[in-house]
């Protein structure tokens, strides 16, 4: 078992890749999107049923659609932990991100598998898992960065204009910094804001950015990886499976085993490194679900 890694500063991370993904065709059943705990217990109707349906929202690598197929690191990583639960298949819906706690609540799906930021205001409505990845911001922008952008800052008291996602926490950064910005749908938008001229870049996770950009036919590039600082705080964050309140037995039970993988890096990393996860983005083991939905960043600086 190796040692957890300390939190990421400003490295360079070269990472990852792939297509964007369409719709599942997959819907919630009756024993895997209805009913909490409150209606029998969820994580025992799963099992018995061998089936989860989750929610995702297309953003590779995390989770999204290829040739047909549900894939991506948090696909990965739900299989993994869901079948040692005995729970051995993964069905999925698609929706936009910012739809994805909504859709939860109303029982569309299960859980949420987006490898969701875990921010207060979400905690606020459903829970999340321990942390899973930890992240770090980039800038997508055309070839040459020739407005020599370098993080969200270099957007402050200027003309210029920065897409972010619906529902994403670069969308947070934006607003409290004032930005001139505009929010897209999804991936595949801000790559067309860029190139159409609506946009000077566009922030998203570096590692989902440097997807995009190795597997995207265009002229752009992604800057360095950052962590955001917004009043002299490190923005540090991390994401984490999404699921309903009332579910506590299938939330404990997936912690349960997710303890043992992040525990263990290179079982980790034989998990999610196929998607261009690193051991950089092994969260620390001072970085919890407790305290990032209290939103006291102090205590992770």
């Amino acid at each position: 078992m190796q040692n957890r890694r300390k939190f990421i500063r400003n490295s360079g991370l070269v990472l990852s890749a792939a297509a964007l993904g369409g719709v599942a065709a997959c819907t919630s059943t009756d024993t895997g999107g209805g009913g909490g705990d409150g209606d029998g217990d969820l994580l025992s109707r799963l099992q018995e049923a061998g089936t989860i349906t989750v929610g995702f929202a297309g953003e590779a690598p995390y989770s999204f659609e290829e040739d047909g197929e549900l894939t991506g690191a948090t696909v990965a990583l739900h299989r993994e932990i869901f079948g040692e639960l005995g729970i051995d298949e993964v069905e999925g819906v698609a929706v936009d991100f910012g739809s994805l706690i909504p859709g939860l609540t109303a029982e569309r799906f299960d859980a949420v598998s987006a490898g969701m930021s875990i921010l207060p205001e979400r905690c606020a409505e459903a829970s999340f898992s321990e942390p899973e990845f930890q992240y770090t911001t980039a800038l997508m922008v055309p070839e040459g960065n020739p407005e020599d952008l370098v993080d969200m800052n270099s957007f402050v008291d200027t003309d210029l204009t920065v897409a972010t996602m619906t529902g994403a926490i670069e969308t947070d950064y934006a607003a409290q910094l004032g930005l001139n910005s505009i929010e897209v749908g999804g991936p595949q938008d801000g790559l067309d804001a860029i190139n159409s001229g609506n946009a000077d870049a566009f922030a998203l996770t570096g590692i989902s950015l440097n997807w995009m950009a190795e597997n995207s036919n265009v002229d752009v590039e992604v800057t360095d990886t950052f962590v955001q600082e917004i009043d002299g705080v490190l923005q540090y964050g991390a994401g984490g499976t999404v699921f309903r309140d009332e579910d506590t037995s299938l939330l404990d039970a997936y912690n349960e085993v997710l303890a043992e993988i992040v525990a263990d890096e290179d079982r980790y990393l034989s998990i999610v490194g196929d998607f261009g996860f690193t051991a950089e983005e092994l969260p620390p083991e001072q970085m919890t679900t407790e305290l990032l939905c209290e939103g006291d960043l102090d205590a992770l600086q």
